[in-house]
């Protein structure tokens, strides 16, 4: 061995990673809203969350990529236990779709995929059409640095006692797999050296597949790095995949004579045999476990128990490995980040209702000053979170969503300025009684209109639901500017009348206009519902 035959397979592992990449990003780029939109169903049950994995990690090409996904949502909160290890199956079944792509003998065709995604990239008129050059030429690299991987590795032809004992000794061979994928970061890299090796004779199927079984342990090294700084709910998800893999490895090796028998039934070569074992591995543990999720999912709350629910204020979803794992999934994070920022403004909203019907005391000033000071941050937050998922690469349909919930969650946090401005407001009124009778009811009918819109047009972003966007757009909004026209002008009536003091009238005059531009904020918001949903409509064409 000398120092070619390093740099030779080195750079063929990196030219095999590197088309996985690209492939990944063009994959997801294609699939555009639809990969969002998945991103974002609700995995109500561990089989459906198992379909969700396998989609998910057939589309980024990457089962650690969806581990980290789902621990960054569980650790948010927005996916449970039960849900995590559903999905965490379905990555471990996804990811053998990479296996059987190596597979198959396409290193004569490798320089062919380059030049084909060269034409494409170069000359294509649409971005679509320059991602599908980019993931045939992801594709070609991936081919060519099997090649690559394959010439360097020609020297230890003369050198296989070194892989005698792993033969001999099973538990050798799933140590090595395991390091192997735990220093490469890919367990596709691992499976394709592995076919590399016993393809040039060097490993026999029987010591090919405790390799394997050690590559899928490997891969989990990943998800345990993304739980550094998380939460125990995060923590355990990262250990069920731990313990996933492990106990499924060790029931296989128990079973090791009958399951290379099996395997060997499969197929006729050992590139094939090596990927069809990897397939009935994962789903074979899938469907050991599958079952038994929810006490497996009780068995790792005793190992790491749940830890105390804390108020969490500022920024709950954004979490930067969301990013690199998937942009489509960072863009739902987004999404997420938005809401939690539209709950806290209602509260609000019900804070301002208090500080005129219970009148203004300090624990409400707190209380409210703690909740528009949450509604700042998480709108600065959303903005350089949104600005770092951008520099990654988004579908035009996805990237105008992101810029909606962006532009929307300026609008809310402008909402928040206008119930700062009634709640100062209410210090100087002390009550609701500082109003005549006629005044105070059309002030609480006005009030409750605006919430209503609010409500509305967070619910029609939330559920995507175009009813409630159009009940804002086309009724409530116009109902707001209605009543502030007429409420002003029977003010001004009563003052006339000499029925209000005119110091009061000032104050009346400016809830009304504070109410009014929230109602205008409302509108804005559920104008985006409109754009989502019909970005989300012909996306799917």
């Amino acid at each position: 061995m000398n120092i070619f035959n390093i740099m030779q397979a080195t750079g063929g592992v990196g030219l095999f990673l590197y088309g996985i990449k690209l492939m990944s990003e063009s994959l997801q780029f294609i699939a555009g809203d639809r990969m969002r939109q998945l991103i974002g169903t609700l995995t109500s049950t561990p089989l459906r969350g198992l379909f969700v994995g396998i989609i998910v990690t057939m589309l980024i090409q990457s089962s650690s990529g969806t581990t980290v996904m789902t621990i960054s949502f569980v650790n948010a909160g927005i996916m449970t236990l039960n849900q995590a290890i559903g999905v965490i199956m379905g990555a471990n079944i996804g990811t053998t779709v990479t296996a059987q792509i190596i597979a198959f003998k396409a290193d004569d065709f490798a320089l062919g995929f380059v030049a084909i995604g060269v034409v494409f990239f170069l000359f294509g008129r649409s971005k679509k059409q320059r991602y599908i050059g980019n993931g045939l030429f992801g594709l070609g690299l991936l081919f060519l640095g099997m090649r690559t991987m394959n010439s360097a590795m020609a020297f230890l032809s003369t050198n296989q006692a070194i892989f005698a004992s792993l033969s001999q000794y099973p538990i050798l061979g799933v140590l090595a797999g395991t390091v192997v994928t735990m220093i490469v970061q890919s367990s596709a890299a691992t499976i394709g050296l592995t076919m590399i090796m016993a393809t040039q004779g060097l490993l026999t199927l029987d010591a090919a597949l405790p390799i394997i079984m050690g590559d899928n342990i490997g891969t989990t090294i990943t998800g345990v790095l993304a739980t550094i700084g998380t939460n125990r709910s995060a923590k355990q998800t990262a250990a069920a995949h731990v313990l996933f893999n492990v106990i499924g490895a060790v029931i296989f090796m128990i079973c090791l004579p009958f399951y290379a028998d099996l395997v060997r039934l499969t197929a006729d070569t050992i590139s094939h045999q090596i990927a069809n074992s990897h397939s009935i591995f994962n789903v074979g543990n899938a469907i050991l476990f599958l079952p038994f999720t929810k006490y497996f999912a009780r068995f790792i709350r005793r190992v790491i128990p749940d830890d105390e629910k804390e108020l969490i204020q500022g920024p709950l979803y954004l979490d930067k490995k969301l990013i690199t794992a998937s942009p489509a999934a960072a863009v739902e994070a987004v999404k997420d980040e938005f809401m939690h920022m539209g709950d806290i403004t209602l509260n609000m909203a019900r804070i301002v209702r208090r500080c005129y019907t219970e009148k203004t005391t300090e624990k409400l000033t707190a209380e409210f000053a703690e909740a528009e000071s949450a509604v700042n941050a998480i709108n600065r937050a959303i903005s350089t979170y949104a600005s770092e998922v951008w520099q990654r690469g988004l579908s035009e349909e996805v990237s105008t969503v992101l810029g909606s919930y962006v532009t929307a969650s300026g609008d809310v946090e402008r909402v928040g300025d206008h119930f700062e401005n009634l709640t100062e407001l209410s210090e100087v009124c002390d009550g609701t009684d500082y109003f005549s009778k006629d005044g105070e009811i059309e002030l609480w009918d006005m009030y409750d209109t605006v919430e209503k819109a609010l409500t509305y047009a967070l619910d029609s972003i939330r559920y995507e639901d175009v009813k409630k966007a159009d009940e804002v757009i086309q009724v409530l909004e116009k109902k707001i500017d209605e009543q502030e026209k007429q409420y002003r002008r029977n003010h001004i009536d009563r003052l006339n009348r000499g029925e209000c003091n005119p110091e009061k009238g000032v104050i009346f005059i400016d809830i009304l206009s504070n109410l009014e531009r929230i109602g205008d904020h409302s509108h804005n918001i559920a104008c985006f519902t409109r754009d989502i949903v019909s970005l989300s409509k012909f996306s799917l064409k």
